[in-house]
């Protein structure tokens, strides 16, 4: 007889408590995964992250108080949370909010107008270890760089991520540069040539090369350290 798998633990932090009923109902009403907690403010969202240990966070980024990107950088800096993967709600997927979101370590982006089978599919992307990073919110994130006239974050060491690039093979760093792209590993197998599981084999090591969390933080690196140049369409 097989074992049932184990249910993906979802908290859901948003400061509309009917927004959060709704999720909940959606979430509950898949067999593979269960809410194990609520939060109203950023604040909320870390302590009940330490109190329930879920797999997934949906967190708000506009909260009263302490906001979500606040409490992302909370749940990433505590090493007993390192496998809680966060993913922000947006009002609009592609805001000012998008590369703060990444370095305070979120794992991805949903818009909260998307539908319900895509919030229910980026929690259990976000859930597997994959980086919930569409199209739409790379391009925003784009954009953001070159608002911010090149994308170097003033709190990172000088140098720190062109140092660690050097740890890189040079598939690796082709592999990256595609990541930063926002291509899937099957499109980016399909660039190189190679199977996809050859690209995860690089992907992986990239991050553990760079101290990456998942995907979305390599796009991050990407264009901090200088490997992918922003550009206007």
């Amino acid at each position: 007889m097989e074992e049932t798998p184990t249910p993906i633990r979802v908290l859901l932090a948003d400061d509309q408590a009917l927004l959060r009923s709704a999720f909940r109902v959606l979430v509950d009403s898949e067999p593979d995964m269960e809410v194990v907690g609520e939060a109203g403010d950023g604040a909320q969202a870390y302590e009940r992250a330490r109190e329930t240990r879920p797999d997934v966070v949906l967190m708000d980024i506009r909260m009263p108080g302490t906001d979500g990107l606040a409490a992302t950088r909370m749940i990433s800096a505590d090493p007993e949370l390192a496998a809680v993967r966060v993913v922000m709600l947006t009002t609009f997927e592609v805001d000012e909010y998008v590369a703060a979101a990444l370095r305070a370590g979120a794992s991805g982006f949903l818009g909260k107008g998307a539908e319900p089978d895509e919030l229910l599919n980026a929690i259990r992307v976000a859930a597997a270890g994959e980086a919930l990073l569409s199209p739409a919110a790379t391009k925003g994130l784009i954009a953001t760089f070159l608002a911010q006239g090149g994308g170097a974050d003033p709190a990172a060491p000088a140098g720190g991520h062109a140092e660690r690039l050097a740890a890189l093979t040079v598939r690796e760093r082709e592999v990256l540069v595609h990541v930063a792209a926002g291509l899937s590993n099957d499109g980016i197998a399909g660039r190189l040539q190679v199977s996809p599981l050859t690209v995860k084999t690089h992907v992986n090591r990239a991050m553990a090369k760079l101290g990456a969390r998942d995907r979305a933080q390599l796009v991050v690196v990407a264009y901090e350290s200088g490997l992918v140049r922003p550009r206007s369409e």
